[in-house]
């Protein structure tokens, strides 16, 4: 009997293909499925040209004279372009709802109007800056392996489909027990009884090369277009990657995030964007934000006669009510939108 074995990365093919919104199709060299498939990502030439352009050569749109500008970083989804995701509508819903208003045009195809929910705007996918009065709000996503996309980039770029609309990568979420590439020679991940993996120092140590050559993208850009913004703000979840790479010592500590990863030769320690530039980012929700979201959200479902023990509070707070993460709740969103409000 002849014994057919599939190649695991192989095997993960539909699940990454199903990820990529029509019109846009999935690169398969863009599919990053481990750390260590991370770390050698950052070699890919889309990549690397991604992050030089967002280091060095990206600028803001053209403003109106004496209008001030204002930069707001959030996640990157599972779905692209990340505008789809119900995590993304929901955050630009709610810029919508305070009065932010698309500027100019959009690159975003019509078709990806059909991922859309009864009753949203069209208007939640708009891939340019928002404007309110005399401030224009830039959006960016910060990804895992671009670095850091401007919104205007999430679909096309340079004349072509985006890579950020063209990519999987599941790869730095130890968590799920999942992000692990068996089929590699340098994979240490340890297998468990219920079919997910443990990290080994072989992963800890590519997630923590990684997680400090992306920090130092993010760092670079942002330190270069300061001076173009009145303030720089980030919407990024507790205790994951994307607030990883901004946090400082001081702030790991405070907000309970790992100072350093144990890798094949020791410690690697952690560094984010605040360590090299102080005070340059502005990072919500903070806890007491979420914890705040969290009552408010418990007297809403109260409301709606839907159950609010403590359990079935946690367990909605978890899904975004929805929308994916904490970050789309509306109860979350109105300190984002407060914050704003401010600038």
């Amino acid at each position: 009997m002849t014994i057919l074995r599939i190649d695991p990365k192989e095997a993960r093919l539909s699940d990454s293909s199903r990820k990529i919104r029509p019109p846009f199709e999935l690169d398969l060299s863009l599919r990053f499925y481990s750390p260590q498939d991370n770390l050698d990502g950052m070699e890919h030439p889309d990549v690397e040209a991604f992050h030089s352009f967002i280091a060095e050569e990206w600028e803001p749109p053209a403003a109106a004279e004496g209008a001030r500008r204002a930069a707001l970083l959030i996640p990157c989804t599972k779905y692209k372009p990340y505008s789809t995701s119900r995590e993304h509508r929901a955050i630009n819903g709610a810029l919508l709802e305070a009065g932010w208003k698309p500027e100019g045009d959009s690159t975003a195809p019509e078709t990806l109007s059909e991922f859309l929910d009864d009753g949203e705007t069209p208007e939640v996918l708009h891939d340019g800056p928002l404007r309110r009065g005399d401030v224009y709000l830039d959006r960016f996503v910060m990804s895992e392996p671009l670095a850091l996309v401007p919104y205007e980039h999430i679909c096309y770029w340079r004349g072509r489909p985006s890579p950020a609309a063209s990519y999987d990568d599941p790869g730095l979420f130890e968590a799920r027990g999942t992000s692990v590439s068996p089929e590699r020679p340098d994979c240490t991940a340890v297998p468990l009884s219920d079919g997910r993996w443990r990290w080994g120092p072989g992963e800890r140590q590519a997630y923590a090369e990684t997680h400090n050559l992306l920090a130092d993208v993010i760092r670079a850009a942002l330190v270069r277009l300061a001076p173009s913004y009145s303030a720089i703000g980030a919407w990024v979840s507790p205790g994951l990657t994307h607030r990883s790479f901004l946090a400082d010592r001081a702030f790991r500590k405070a907000d309970g995030l790992p100072q350093s990863r144990l890798g094949t030769e020791g410690p690697v320690r952690l560094v984010g964007v605040l360590d090299g530039a102080p005070g340059l980012v502005t990072v919500m929700p903070i806890k007491e934000q979420l914890a705040d979201a969290r009552e408010r959200l418990a007297r809403r479902l109260r409301a709606e006669g839907r159950r609010d023990s403590p359990g079935a509070v946690r367990a909605v707070y978890a899904r975004g009510d929805g929308n994916d993460t904490p970050l789309g709740l509306p109860e979350s969103l109105t300190h984002l939108t407060d914050w704003l409000e401010e600038q």
